[in-house]
């Protein structure tokens, strides 16, 4: 089992930047891609972005440029930098790890991008 718990969403303004946190906890060690997916409302749940544990990431076209994944395998931690933040990208986020067979999800965090 993998525990997942994000943190680091809020409220800010069109523009602005926000740094989102995940710490997994539980069977760390069989964890492979851990990702950052979001889900708007009346939206399906999206991938946003993604690293694989030796830190290959791949993005959805709507972030590329102003999002970053990152992944600090000494702290068990993925983030995700997000800058030039737009109204559209206001979501729940969700951190994700997989494992070779199992997919586990955070409780997810609300980002709101509002003036």
């Amino acid at each position: 089992q993998v525990q997942l718990v994000e943190s680091g969403g809020g409220l800010v303004q069109p523009g602005g930047s926000l740094r989102l946190s995940c710490a997994a906890s539980g069977s760390i060690g069989s964890i492979g891609v851990m990702g950052w997916y979001r889900q708007a409302p009346g939206k399906q749940r999206e991938l946003v972005a993604r690293i694989t544990s030796t830190g290959s990431t791949n993005y959805a076209d709507s972030v590329k440029g102003r999002f970053t994944i990152s992944r600090d395998n000494a702290k068990n931690t993925v983030y995700l930098q997000m800058n030039s933040l737009k109204a559209e990208d206001t979501a729940v986020y969700y951190c994700n790890a997989d494992t070779p067979f199992s997919r586990y999800w955070g409780q997810g965090t609300q980002v709101t991008v509002s003036s």
